[in-house]
C-alpha cells in the first residue's frame, strides 16, 4: 500500500466538504480540506446565509406598512445600506470563523489555497510550490453563477456574489432570470426601495413548482411593486452616461442603474485538474458520481453543487454523511431525494415539499385529488392589503397519501419544515384531517382543507 501524506483530501470547504472533512478525522484518519476563497463556501460566504440576512432587512419596509394600520406611526424611518453591509460581513465573518474553528477542534488540516488535481491521488496548490497526496480525494467545490457571455454588454451586468456588496444601494435595477435566485433578490431590492423589474424569458417564473404556485407569486410580488416581464429576454446592454440601457426583444427599453443576472449556477469544475484524474462529466457539466458519491475515478468521490443533483446546502451536508458512512464506516449509504423539501425566500416566500399537482399526476395511476385555499391572513385584516396566501394539498387517490404540499405566504418555510415529516413519512389525508388545528393561525388550514378542487380526481 502506498505512503501517502493523508487518508482523505477534500477540495472545497463548503458545508458538504467540512461536514465529511470533520467526520472523517473525528474517525482517526489524517485529513486535509483546500479552500481558495472563505471557509463556508456558498451558503455562507455568498449565498442562503447573507441573502436571508438582506431578505429579513428588506421586510422590515412592509412590516413598517402594517404597523401603521396597527396604530403604530414611524417618524423618518430610513434605510441606511453601509450600515447594513458592516454588519452582515461582521456576521459572516464570525460564521466562517466558527467553521475554520470546527474543522481545527477536529484536528482537520485547512490549506488556503486552490487545489488541482494532478493525478488520481495528488493535488496541487496553485501559487504555494506545494504537491500532496492522498488515498481517497473528495471534490465539494460547488457551483457558480452563469451568465451569457455572448450578449453585447454582459461586461456590465453583475451576478448574485456582487450583489452582496455593492457601493451603494441603487435606485433602479433590471434582474434577469425567473428562479429562486432572481425572485429572492427582486423582493430584496423592492424591499429596500429599489424600482425594481424583473424579466424572465419563460411563460412563468419558478420553473419546476406546481403551476398554482408560480402564478400566484407571480401576482404576489406585483402587489409589492415588482414590475414583471415575462416571454422576453436581453438583446443587449448599452452603457450611457445616466445608466445602463437594457434593449429587449420585445423592442422595449428600460435604463437602470444595475442590472443583474440571475440565470442559474453551474458547477465549478474549471481547470480543476479532472480529466488527469480519470473524473469525467456529464452531459451538463457536472461531475459524475453514482449513488454513493463516487466518481469515474475509484479513490475520488464528489458532493454538493458540483454533482448538481439536489442542489440545496442540507442535501450536500447529508451526501457528507452518507460519504463517511460509506467509505470509513462500512455501511453503505445514499442520500434518499424524494420528499426534500424546500423553500423559497422571496416576498411573500414559498415552502413546498413533494410533488407538484403535474408531477403527481403522471406519477399516480388512479389520479390525485387536490385540495386548494386561498384567503387573506389574518394579520393583514387592519391594513386592506389584498395580499393572498395560498395552500395546496395533493394527493394520491388511490392510496390517500398526501404526496405534495405547496405553501405561499408569511411564515411558510416553517411551516413545511414540519409538513415535510408528514409527507416523508407517507401520511394519509385522513391522518392531516384528524390532527387538531391550533387557531388563530395560517398552518391549521393545512389540517382543515376538506373541499376538493372540482374535478380534481382523473388519471393520467
Amino acid at each position: 500500500m502506498a505512503d501517502y501524506d493523508y487518508d482523505l483530501f477534500v477540495i472545497g470547504a463548503g458545508s458538504g466538504g467540512v461536514r465529511a472533512a470533520r467526520l472523517t478525522a473525528l474517525d482517526g484518519k489524517k485529513v486535509a480540506v483546500a479552500e481558495e476563497y472563505r471557509v463556508g463556501g456558498t451558503c455562507v460566504i455568498r449565498g442562503c446565509v447573507p441573502k436571508k440576512f438582506m431578505v429579513m432587512a428588506s421586510e422590515v419596509s412592509h412590516a413598517l406598512e402594517i404597523a401603521e394600520g396597527y396604530g403604530w406611526s414611524f417618524d423618518n424611518a430610513k434605510f441606511d445600506w453601509p450600515t447594513f453591509l458592516e454588519a452582515k460581513d461582521v456576521e459572516i465573518a464570525r460564521l466562517s470563523g466558527i467553521y475554520a474553528a470546527n474543522l481545527g477542534k477536529a484536528g482537520v488540516e485547512l490549506v488556503h489555497g486552490r487545489a488541482v488535481l494532478k493525478d488520481a491521488h495528488t493535488v496541487e496548490i496553485v501559487g504555494k510550490d506545494r504537491t500532496i497526496t492522498a488515498e481517497k480525494i473528495l471534490i465539494a467545490t460547488g457551483g457558480r453563477p452563469w451568465k451569457p457571455e455572448e450578449l453585447p454588454g454582459i461586461e456590465h451586468a453583475i451576478t448574485s456574489e456582487e450583489a452582496f456588496h455593492l457601493p451603494e444601494l441603487p435606485k433602479r435595477i433590471l434582474i434577469a432570470g425567473g428562479g429562486y435566485i432572481a425572485v429572492e433578490f427582486a423582493g430584496i431590492f423592492a424591499g429596500l426601495g429599489v424600482e425594481t423589474t424583473l424579466i424572465y424569458r419563460g411563460p412563468n417564473i419558478l420553473r419546476g413548482f406546481d403551476d398554482d404556485v408560480r402564478a400566484h407569486l407571480a401576482g404576489e410580488i406585483e402587489k409589492r411593486g415588482i414590475k414583471v416581464i415575462l416571454g422576453c429576454q436581453h438583446e443587449k446592454i448599452e452603457k450611457t452616461d445616466t445608466g445602463l440601457v437594457n434593449h429587449l426583444e420585445n423592442g422595449m427599453k428600460l435604463e437602470t442603474d444595475v442590472v443583474m443576472f440571475a440565470t442559474g449556477r453551474i458547477p465549478y469544475v474549471k481547470d480543476l485538474g479532472l480529466e488527469s484524474a480519470g473524473v469525467e462529466l456529464d452531459e451538463a457539466g457536472a461531475i459524475k458520481v453514482d449513488p454513493h458519491s463516487r466518481t469515474t475515478a475509484d479513490n475520488i468521490w464528489a458532493l454538493g453543487d458540483v454533482t448538481d443533483r439536489m442542489n440545496l446546502t442540507p442535501v450536500a451536508i447529508r451526501e457528507a454523511v452518507a460519504f463517511h458512512q460509506t467509505v470509513y464506516r462500512d455501511n453503505p449509504q445514499h442520500f434518499d431525494y424524494e420528499a426534500v423539501a424546500t423553500a423559497v425566500f422571496s416576498q411573500p416566500p414559498v415552502g413546498v415539499v413533494g410533488l407538484s399537482e403535474a408531477e403527481a399526476r403522471r406519477s399516480c395511476s388512479n389520479g390525485v385529488d387536490v385540495y386548494v385555499t386561498r384567503f387573506r391572513p389574518m394579520k393583514y385584516a387592519f391594513t386592506g392589503s389584498d395580499e393572498r396566501v395560498l395552500m395546496k394539498l395533493v394527493v394520491d387517490a388511490d392510496s390517500q397519501r398526501v404526496v405534495g404540499v405547496h405553501i405561499v405566504g408569511p411564515d411558510s418555510p416553517e411551516m413545511i419544515q414540519l409538513a415535510a415529516i408528514a409527507v416523508k413519512a407517507g401520511l394519509t389525508k385522513a391522518q392531516w384531517d384528524a390532527t387538531c388545528a391550533v387557531h388563530p393561525t395560517m398552518a391549521e388550514e393545512l389540517v382543515t382543507l376538506k373541499e376538493k378542487q372540482s374535478g380534481a380526481t382523473s388519471a393520467g
